[in-house]
């Protein structure tokens, strides 16, 4: 399977000389359109545009975007439970035409309870869970039955619905998800057509990949694996180790450097499980480094990759040969990292997972 390669876009100047978050804050036009070129000048697949209870809506800045690019693709997250799935469903369909198939969906359920209420939903975590997995199924339903037709469950009734617009992609865009808990992995394995996970080290990624795709399989299911890193580059290794270092200081020097407030209460399940790792050790596998995890509570993909553009190709190439074929990469100078990657990282990716395919095909 050829490799994916995912930026994440924002929508104003990170303040910051090391910037956390891209999402949260206003918006400059000007900024959004030069970010999503500079990520498809570089050779991203697709960019991520994240979703908080504050920040622009998302579908619209995706739709910004794309109008300004040809061919990089938006992985919108997207929170089930504030509008009707139908709804829901011919709005991604629409989407999906209107860029030509440039369209996948990251399911979320929300960060935290006290920052899922910011919209006015005080449904505790599971029950969002198992609301995404109903949400899922009738959108599905939507984009593929044939007639009319009928959903009653525990969270949607719906009576006759019908979509004149089904999605450009076949049977529907790719559905991505991320989380850790009980009910994330079961609403994933059911309806989710890629597992999204932070960058943890390759033993407990291994075990992560066996066991999700036990769970998937009892519904005949086959999915795929994102995971998510943060790399720092420089010339020489141990240029890169002092580049980290110095970004390690100057997110420890910010007062709210993840947009979430200054604790380091972890968010979620897979927050903890990053938080758990650096507990263990700076370094994992010789180049994952979780320090900037644990100053930040594991917020917003903290998992680190150190070393040269060659190393830390070669380190992505581990996952890959566990069965990550899909990498979600970006910076802590997210403009100017986005334009490194296309130049020094992303080249040797391709070619070191094109080289494992060929090997693997003969």
């Amino acid at each position: 399977m050829p490799v994916r390669v995912i930026g994440m876009i924002g929508v104003t100047p990170p303040a910051g000389a090391a910037s956390v978050h891209v999402i949260k804050g206003g918006i400059s036009t000007d900024y959004l359109r030069a970010f999503a070129l500079a990520h498809e000048q570089s050779g991203f697949d697709l960019v991520l545009v994240g979703y908080t209870a504050s920040s622009a809506e998302g579908f619209l800045v995706a739709q910004y975007a794309a109008s300004h690019t040809t061919t990089l693709g938006y992985l919108i997250a997207h929170r089930p439970g504030f509008v009707a799935p139908t709804l829901a469903a011919r709005k991604i369909a629409t989407f999906d035409h209107l860029t030509g198939g440039r369209l996948a969906l990251h399911v979320i359920a929300g960060a935290s309870d006290a920052e899922q209420e910011g919209d006015g939903d005080f449904q505790p975590k599971d029950v969002r869970y198992r609301r995404a997995a109903e949400y899922i199924e009738v959108m599905k339903r939507a984009w593929s039955s044939p007639r009319r037709f009928d959903f009653e469950g525990e969270f949607y009734r719906i009576k006759g619905a019908q979509s004149d617009v089904r999605p450009l992609q076949t049977p529907h865009p790719p559905l991505f998800f991320g989380g850790s808990s009980d009910g994330a992995l079961a609403m994933g394995a059911q309806h989710c057509d890629v597992f999204a996970m932070f960058g943890e080290p390759l033993a407990a990624t291994r075990t992560r990949i066996a066991e999700f795709r036990a769970r998937a399989a009892a519904y005949g299911r086959t999915p795929t694996f994102n995971m998510s890193f943060r790399p720092i580059l420089a010339a020489t290794e141990g240029e890169a180790w002092d580049k980290a270092k110095r970004i390690l200081d100057s997110i420890q020097t910010q007062q709210n450097p993840t947009g979430f407030g200054a604790i380091k209460k972890p968010l979620d399940h897979s927050a903890r499980r990053l938080l758990d790792f650096a507990a263990e050790g700076d370094v994992h596998d010789a180049r994952l480094w979780m320090p900037i995890a644990e100053a930040t509570g594991a917020v917003g993909n903290t998992s680190c990759l150190v070393g040269t553009p060659e190393q830390v190709a070669q380190a992505l190439l581990e996952y890959y040969k566990l069965g990550v074929h899909s990498f979600l990469i970006r910076g802590f100078d997210p403009f100017n990292d986005a334009a490194a990657f296309g130049r020094e990282l992303i080249p040797r990716l391709r070619a070191g997972a094109a080289a494992l395919d060929r090997a693997a095909a003969a």
